[in-house]
């Protein structure tokens, strides 16, 4: 209780008085009732992501229903580092592996610049057109200093992610060769089990991953930009070799003259090497990813590629090297980690590292020895 002093005047009641009537409006009121949330099954859906590890057969069991939030939980276990997340991924493969192997998978890669990002949304929207599915596997280039990535291609491809029958999976490329990322090929394979007809993997650029990719895909697309002459010079051989068909992005209204000159000399150029071994001729397009013009022309020479390969038996043919190549990476890769991860080795190779700075030990040596010593642990 405030007690006034006996000189409180008149005017300092009224003031006194007011102050009590903010004080009052200042008091903390009942709020409103909050709605409901608008999506009725969003603590299920949150309830879903918080949870670790769900058994094999729900995963299998989501991904066959193309459920794509089971389908990327499951690819995140494929990328995890954790041997037990590893080894629950395996199974989970193991289990898709008989739906898998229904689809067209298409390598698209190509300068940076070219628009690789706006030509696989339009060129994705165009597929779902025709009753397909289509994911897009994107593979990101990591920071060489953090290891971070941007992974910015759900953002690029604003228009296909909202689709249902597009799923989009950003990785980061780390430090694998030429930025591939290294569990993609079991990645495609979860992506058909799912009901994924059109399977699209974007390299990181022209140079860096075209082998790795072309090692995994049916058809290899090569997207270059118009103006030939010296950019076909600044473009390696073996890029072009592997490309079943070059199209010329970016067609757009004044560009449309130099796109059909670049598509006549990169046809000139297609022309100069021998006959590939599955009987397709390549091709060289134009298209505009902006005003979608040429997306239906490329489409048809996708579908072409897979009749004449389908025909002739090199489509399958081609499926079983690459399953057997897959073998072998997987051997070298696993040969690669049991031996730098070996302690002994670790140590050995610093000495080593020592005595090639001392100039005492020539390189070729120093791994002979190093080899010697990783074998005789084995038998132990």
């Amino acid at each position: 209780m405030i007690v006034f002093p006996p000189f409180f005047s008149g005017v300092n009641l009224s003031i006194f008085n007011m102050a009590k009537k903010i004080q009052s409006a200042l008091q903390i009121q009942k709020g409103v009732e909050q709605p409901d949330n608008l999506n009725p099954r969003m603590h299920q859906l949150l309830g879903r992501h918080k949870k670790n590890i769900l058994p094999v057969n729900d995963y299998v069991s989501g991904i066959l229903q193309g459920d794509r939030v089971l389908l990327s939980q499951a690819i995140t276990l494929i990328e995890s580092a954790k041997p037990e997340h590893l080894q629950i991924a395996q199974q989970i493969i193991e289990r898709c592996l008989p739906y898998s192997n229904k689809s067209i998978r298409i390598g698209i890669t190509g300068t940076p610049g070219v628009g690789k990002s706006t030509f696989i949304e339009a060129f994705g929207q165009y597929v779902i057109a025709q009753q397909r599915k289509v994911a897009v596997l994107a593979i990101d280039p990591s920071s060489k200093i953090s290891g971070g990535s941007i992974l910015g291609d759900k953002t690029r491809m604003q228009y296909l992610t909202r689709s249902e029958k597009a799923f989009i999976r950003p990785s980061a490329a780390g430090e694998e060769l030429g930025g591939v990322a290294r569990k993609t090929r079991e990645t495609i394979i979860l992506c058909e089990a799912a009901g994924y007809d059109t399977i699209i993997i974007e390299t990181v650029g022209v140079g860096q991953s075209e082998t790795a990719v072309h090692s995994m895909c049916d058809f290899f697309l090569l997207l270059l930009l118009p103006g030939a002459g010296d950019e076909l010079q600044g473009i390696k051989r073996g890029i072009v070799e592997m490309a079943d068909l070059i199209a010329v992005n970016k067609a757009d209204e004044d560009r449309e003259m130099l796109a059909r000159q670049a598509k006549a000399a990169y046809q000139n150029a297609l022309q100069l090497f021998p006959p590939k071994e599955n009987g397709w001729i390549p091709q060289a397009l134009t298209c505009s990813a902006l005003s979608k013009k040429g997306i239906d022309d490329i489409w048809e020479a996708i579908l072409q590629f897979k009749k004449v390969t389908s025909e002739n038996g090199y489509f399958e043919k081609h499926r079983k090297m690459q399953s057997q190549f897959w073998m072998q990476e997987s051997i070298s890769e696993g040969l690669n980690k049991l031996f730098y991860e070996n302690p002994e080795v670790k140590l050995a190779i610093e000495k080593a590292d020592e005595a090639i700075e001392r100039a005492s030990m020539t390189p070729f040596k120093a791994a002979e020895q190093i080899l010697d010593l990783f074998l005789k642990t084995q038998k132990k």
